[in-house]
């Protein structure tokens, strides 16, 4: 058989290069997904906490080898909406206000 008429087996040096770039986008999204979560806290609540969300559950997904750090992101990523909530409910506003 010539190799263009072979079967794919998803066993060759090609298939285990995919899978580990994909290992590594999928961990670098749950770091992404965390630090957004973490900066989120503090700035743009709105803007970086679904984002967090959305990362962190991409990243689980694709299953990344930081599981935790994935789940972690998502719950910072909630925590973000839960804060700017109660801050827009308790002072009117949708910015931080330290007078």
């Amino acid at each position: 058989m010539s190799p263009r008429t072979e079967p794919r087996t998803g066993t060759g040096p090609r298939s285990r290069s995919r899978t580990r770039t994909r290992t590594r986008d999928a961990d670098a999204m749950a770091v992404t997904a965390f630090v957004l979560g973490l900066v989120g806290l503090l700035v743009m609540n709105l803007l970086l906490g679904p984002v967090a969300v959305v990362l962190g559950a991409l990243a689980l997904y694709r299953r990344t080898t930081r599981p935790g750090r994935a789940r972690l992101a998502i719950a910072l990523g909630i925590t973000d909406v839960l804060v700017l909530a109660c801050l827009v409910t308790a002072d009117g506003t949708w910015s931080w206000s330290l007078t």
